[in-house]
């Protein structure tokens, strides 16, 4: 069947799970003008928080995940990894070739998901936590009948809540253990720094802010893509020579920081496709 490409101004998004995910996601699509609220839908069973916070920005709240599929042209699957299975098993009578799947359901591979879906025109999408301040590092890979179109589509939709990058399945679990995990290792750099200024005699409230400014510099105002540099480059720029930055460089150099965060990586990645195969 020939997929007939419409304005994405036109589609209708579905998000079958209603947690912070796609809570994050609904809010950048609306914020960015891709689509209006009432083009969004999801359903809420049990916890009337979580209708309240959809409606409070014009997002339709239905009965049920059949009738978010029955309204959507694109449906979203975002929820937990331990039930992405049976919710969509249960869907599959419902997903027709017209509707454009994606997952962003963690460890959960685009072959299973064809299989249960019974769905080829599938596409897999590694979000991480920053989605919900609209600042997402974000993965796809389109899955055996996903269009170009397709990943355009879902490109301009992720791209709502930050930067999205295309890659081969294959690479996933290293994604994981690079930008879905990332976070809590900057968390705990910020902690670090935190307790540092606290032991230099600085009281806590002002060490936490002053580290957690710091790291949030970098988020934005000096994207290392728009201003051009290395990381090496932009540290040199800091450490003066003979100077405090460059001593302070030398303590975490003698202390393995650079193996320490490599070796982390390594390790949720190799994690991350244990849990994938179990």
């Amino acid at each position: 069947m020939e997929i007939v490409p419409i304005p994405v101004e036109s589609y209708k998004v579905g998000f079958v799970g209603a947690g912070k995910m796609a809570e994050s996601i609904a809010r950048g699509v609306v914020r960015s003008g891709i689509l209006p609220p009432n083009r969004i839908s999801t359903a809420v069973h049990s916890n009337p928080d979580r209708r309240a916070v959809f409606e409070s920005f014009g997002v339709n709240v239905v009965s049920s995940n059949e009738a978010v599929v029955e309204e959507s042209d694109v449906v979203i699957f975002s929820v937990k990894p331990q039930v992405v299975k049976r919710v969509v098993t249960e869907l599959r009578p419902k997903l027709s070739k017209r509707k454009l799947l994606v997952s962003v359901a963690a460890g959960t591979k685009l072959k299973d998901l064809q299989e249960w879906s019974g769905h080829d025109r599938f596409i897999r999408v590694m979000p991480n936590t920053p989605s919900a301040v609209g600042e997402a590092a974000t993965v796809m890979s389109l899955g055996a009948a996903a269009t170009e179109e397709d990943g355009e589509l879902v490109t301009k939709l992720f791209g709502s809540v930050g930067k999205i990058w295309r890659a081969d399945e294959k690479l996933f679990d290293a994604v994981t253990g690079l930008s879905g995990s990332g976070p809590a290792y900057v968390f705990l750099a910020i902690e670090a720094l935190a307790d540092g200024g606290v032991a230099a005699g600085l009281p806590r409230d002002l060490a936490m802010g002053l580290a957690s400014q710091t790291v949030s510099l970098y988020q934005n105002p000096l994207d290392l893509a728009r201003i051009g540099k290395h990381p090496g480059q932009l540290k040199d720029d800091v450490a003066s020579p003979g100077g405090t930055t460059i001593a302070g460089i030398h303590e975490l150099e003698k202390g393995g920081f650079r193996a320490t965060l490599m070796n982390a990586v390594v390790a949720a990645a190799r994690r991350g496709s244990e849990l994938s195969q179990s």
